[in-house]
């Protein structure tokens, strides 16, 4: 048996959105840190954090005040240090971001750090919501990856990011390409998506063969109040069974260990890859 231990982290936002963007990076860095030893601690071996996760979730604003949040990578302050913690707990690390390209050209992204603390690339968010309270258009420009996946220490790892969840092209990608664990950080409020939060995932595992790490931030963040961060962290298997669930209201690291050897048998049993016609696709891409 071939055991992964993942770890996710959901987290309130610290500091106040009054504050300046570099001022709250500072301090959810320090409420991260933390959580990031105890993860250390308990020999998780893959790590991934919430959407943007060292600011809040700022598209209902608007506000040009949040392109100061933007980060290089890999040479910005964030990325430095997950990279420095990477290396002294031997742990992959996904690292959901703002990141600046250059001045006016900003992503939302995940860099992927691998256990020895190199910078082994990033994804870039694909699919860009507009629509009232996540006017993220203002904010991020598409990604265009490729769907990369990241040949770890420990797995091949995939990165999906929040409403990218919505569009299964992307899960049938990241598996085709030969991710074995896709991590999905969100922000995402109650309401309709918070059906779907345990509907789609599990669905997507199950389509592609591959355990999935979805992570929620949680509560409410002023001044825009669009709802609440309903946390429910969890992993999905390959049969599309969650596995663990987080609070829903807590700050809190979540660690749960996977059986990799599932995805083989899975994948032997429902054959879901060997019995797709692609050849009968093409109306699906416009041609």
């Amino acid at each position: 048996m071939t055991m992964l231990r993942g770890g996710l982290i959901q987290m309130g936002l610290k500091g106040d959105t009054a504050d300046s963007p570099e001022k709250i990076r500072d301090a959810m860095l320090e409420a991260h840190l933390p959580l990031v030893e105890e993860a250390g601690r308990k020999g998780v071996q893959v790590l991934c954090f919430q959407e943007v996760f060292t600011q809040p979730y700022f598209c209902p604003s608007q506000d040009s005040k949040w392109y100061a949040a933007a980060e290089q990578i890999p040479d910005g302050v964030t990325t430095q240090i997950m990279c420095e913690m990477a290396k002294k707990h031997n742990m992959v690390i996904v690292v959901p971001i703002y990141e600046e390209d250059i001045t006016g050209v900003y992503y939302n992204t995940a860099a992927v750090i691998d256990a020895d603390g190199r910078y082994l690339g990033k994804y870039r968010k694909t699919h860009i919501p507009q629509v009232a309270g996540f006017w993220e258009k203002f904010f991020f420009k598409p990604g265009a990856s490729d769907w990369p996946v990241f040949e770890t220490a420990y797995c091949k790892l995939g990165v999906y990011i929040c409403y990218d969840r919505h569009f299964p092209e992307g899960w049938r990608a990241l598996a085709l390409n030969g991710a074995e664990y896709i991590v999905n950080p969100s922000a995402t409020v109650a309401g309709v998506s918070e059906y779907l939060w345990k509907l789609e995932q599990p669905a997507s595992a199950a389509a592609n063969g591959v355990y999935i790490g979805a992570i929620n931030r949680v509560g409410r963040e002023q001044p825009w109040d669009i709802g609440e961060f309903y946390g429910q962290s969890y992993f999905v298997n390959p049969r599309g069974q969650i596995e663990a669930i987080a609070s829903r209201d807590k700050d809190e690291l979540i660690v749960h260990d996977m059986d990799m050897d599932m995805i083989k048998e899975v994948r032997n049993s429902w054959q879901f890859f060997r019995d797709r016609r692609p050849d009968t696709y093409g109306p699906l891409t416009g041609l």
